[in-house]
């Protein structure tokens, strides 16, 4: 919770918590002053939250990032009236207290973290030939196509329109052959939810898949980059944790066998996706986590599957 805890402190809040910044907090309210943070990382979160906070400020409030992180809360600010700015080359986006905000009908798009499940499975599969209906393709969520793209996977775009200031597209992905490729740098705050998936896939890509710049995983609802390296490696492929990443070799013939999801939801379905190519019956332990944030997926993979 320091993440949240440290801006909103400068910017005058009085927070209580547990040691190590844990919950629950108590929170006294008090006027807020605007300042300038520079995030340590790129974090929609973190990004989110200094700017909600800022409208509540007489002045301007500014957050710089290392990287570019998703966009959602400055596009909706701005549709409801807020005066938000936003710098690409620096990475900054600046709100001014004291806007008026307007009541808006708000059209959700398709989640692309939710679809690239159905992505990789359609791209490992044979004779798949999968068309997702829908989809946000907000460019600051999008890495999860260019990875996809860099490894060969066959996806286009279709239909491409905008709803309610959000780009939007169907996706189609037919199988092909996936090739390793290297994951990292600027691209991973973009498709940092998209991480375990894309672990699944590089399991069955030609050639060593590496992924760095990725440490923040391991502060997700559980340290994701341990558990899909401990979770996969049980199914037979071969996979190295690295501090920031995972290194995996893709080729192997992955083996059904019991696996576990401690509880994540984007584990639960990744181990999901791995198991429609392993030979035998996986067993995946508090499955249920996936409802979390994706209540129908066990119906929809049912449905895909003919089941």
């Amino acid at each position: 919770m320091f993440r949240v805890i440290k801006p909103l402190q400068q910017m005058g809040a009085q927070i209580w918590h547990r040691a190590g910044g844990l919950a629950p907090l108590a929170i006294q309210g008090q006027r807020l002053k605007p300042i300038h943070y520079r995030s340590p990382i790129a974090s929609a979160q973190v990004k989110s939250c200094i700017l909600l906070a800022g409208l509540l400020t007489e002045g301007q409030t500014t957050i710089t990032e290392p990287a570019r992180s998703r966009d959602h809360s400055e596009r909706m600010l701005k549709a409801f009236g807020a005066e938000i700015a936003v710098d690409l080359e620096t990475c900054s986006a600046t709100v001014t207290g004291g806007a008026t905000l307007r009541g808006q009908t708000v059209i959700v798009p398709g989640d692309i973290s939710s679809a690239a499940f159905w992505l990789v499975a359609g791209a490992i599969v044979p004779d798949s030939d999968l068309t997702i209906l829908n989809v946000g393709v907000n460019p600051t969520r999008t890495g999860i196509l260019e990875a996809l793209t860099a490894m060969a996977a066959d996806v286009t775009l279709e239909n491409q329109r905008e709803v309610a200031g959000e780009p939007v597209a169907d996706l189609r992905v037919r199988h092909s052959a996936l090739k390793a490729c290297t994951i990292a740098g600027d691209l991973i705050p973009r498709l940092i939810d998209e991480i375990p998936i894309l672990a699944v896939a590089a399991a069955f890509a030609e050639g060593t898949t590496t992924i760095r710049d990725a440490a923040e995983l391991r502060v997700k609802e559980s340290d994701r980059l341990a558990v899909m390296a401990t979770q996969l490696s049980r199914m037979g492929a071969s996979v190295t944790e690295l501090p920031d990443g995972l290194e995996i070799t893709g080729g192997q013939s992955l083996r059904g066998t019991e696996v576990d999801s401690y509880t994540d939801h984007r584990i639960a379905m990744s181990l999901a996706i791995a198991a429609l190519k392993a030979q035998g019956t996986t067993t995946i332990h508090r499955a249920e986590a996936a409802a979390v944030s994706y209540p129908d997926f066990t119906a929809t993979l049912q449905q895909i599957c003919g089941l």
